[in-house]
């Protein structure tokens, strides 16, 4: 590369000097036709020749020393960005991070999660022995759409395994489902966090909600945080014995205290036209929760008290009240091989305290629970993510029906 060719990209650098150098170079006199450019470029420190007074013009220039011309100008606050990234290599060897460029490189981001799941039921009274074994992919897009908002999709495929097609053929391959999940917007508003569209939903620790939303959701403050939300929730819900059912509208908010080793919540979340469109069955829902760290450890519980109704009538066939505690050990982190930990939680929660509850313990389609789960996870290499689980609850409407689960599943992040 010549010299007279850098010179006319470093000219279109826009660079200006307040004040030239008397003829730096002996090789660019006074009447040189680039002179003025040279001493331009050399006053703001961004050429400085062969170091023995000369420029070389003529002399032809690796893409190392480009490179260097390139930093320094991005140092000045020039615009160079398309020669950024011709000299990217260079650069990161200078170690010379293009920021501008990288921000427009990481505008749109793609990541993946793939879970393999396996789960083997040992049921009593209703509840067949059974299994689960499905393989689940997700694919993430975020894009940032400015300084201060992004968005997020993902779409996920899942094929269960564990159910054949049912045609004359025999196959049985399973039942495979493609659908988009998830999409959203996040950004600040009036000095609130803003979350708004299809998102997961996660309320009350995951103990009264924790799935698929369409809705708002808004939150202020940072030590002591002021949430609230309203939407529709998921129709994907096995409720009350029935399959494919709808969440309803809710709208409610909490109030979250964190104090690094100390933290509490309390909040109200109302949801209406449970099941079904107009059905009238609405559940309000109350909680209060605490939790704290000592060393490795972690405890948490929270109390839950709901208010279920039909046609504005009080329901009385559900426990409408119950709490749930859990203690953690540790934890396995994606990014670090070796890394493990352990859990535990104990639940006695009413029908009428959660719609879809985070465990993946049986929660009897919303009729009450009672039990425990136990459970290790370790990261067997970077990004891939072993856990083991034990669950044994039973209905709290119908004591004969239990369930006992060994999970076991394999989640890999990319």
């Amino acid at each position: 590369m010549k010299k007279s060719l850098v010179l006319a990209m470093a000219m279109a650098l826009g660079v200006t000097a307040s004040a030239y150098a008397a003829n730096p170079f002996s090789d660019v006199p006074a009447g040189h036709w680039a002179y003025d450019s040279v001493n331009k470029l050399a006053s703001a420190g961004i050429v400085d020749g062969y170091g023995n007074g000369t420029f070389g013009g003529d002399r032809l220039m690796t893409r190392y020393e480009m490179a260097q011309i390139v930093a320094k100008a991005m140092a000045k606050g020039a615009n160079v960005d398309r020669l950024a990234a011709e000299f990217a290599d260079e650069l990161d060897s200078l170690g010379v991070r293009v920021a501008a460029l990288e921000k427009k490189s990481d505008n749109v981001k793609i990541t993946g999660e793939f879970r393999a799941l396996y789960a083997n039921h040992e049921g009593k009274g209703s509840i067949s022995n059974d299994y689960e074994s499905t393989l689940r992919s997700r694919i993430w897009i975020t894009g940032q759409i400015n300084d201060g908002w992004k968005y997020t999709g993902m779409l996920q495929n899942t094929q269960d395994l564990s159910t054949d097609s049912g045609d004359e053929s025999g196959d049985e391959s399973g039942d495979e489902s493609t659908d988009f999940q998830r999409a959203y917007l996040e950004g600040r508003l009036g000095g609130m966090d803003v979350t708004a569209g299809r998102y997961n939903a996660f309320f009350a620790d995951g103990n009264i909600y924790d799935s698929r939303a369409d809705g708002v959701e808004v939150s202020y403050g940072d030590k002591i945080k002021i949430i609230g939300a309203a939407g529709k929730a998921t129709d994907d819900l096995d409720k009350l014995g029935v399959s494919g059912t709808t969440g309803g509208s809710y709208a409610g908010g909490a109030v979250v205290a964190d104090f690094g080793k100390f933290n509490a919540s309390a909040g109200y979340y109302n949801f209406k036209d449970i099941l079904a469109k107009n059905s009238k069955l609405d559940n309000a829902i109350w909680f209060v929760g605490a939790g704290t760290e000592f060393g490795d450890f972690a405890l948490n519980a929270m109390y839950l008290k709901g208010d279920m109704s039909y046609h504005d009538v009080d329901l009385d066939g559900l426990d409408d009240d119950g709490w749930t505690v859990g203690l953690t050990f540790k934890g396995a982190e994606a990014a670090k091989k070796g890394s493990w930990g352990l859990f535990a939680n104990y639940y006695d929660l009413g029908g009428q305290t959660y719609i879809a509850h985070t465990t993946d313990a049986n929660t009897f389609d919303g009729q009450g629970f009672k039990g425990y789960g136990v459970g290790a996870n370790y990261t067997v290499a970077k990004n891939m993510v072993l856990t083991a689980a034990y669950y044994d609850t039973k209905s709290k409407f119908d004591t004969s029906d239990k369930d006992k689960i060994m999970w076991t599943d394999l989640t890999i992040t990319f």
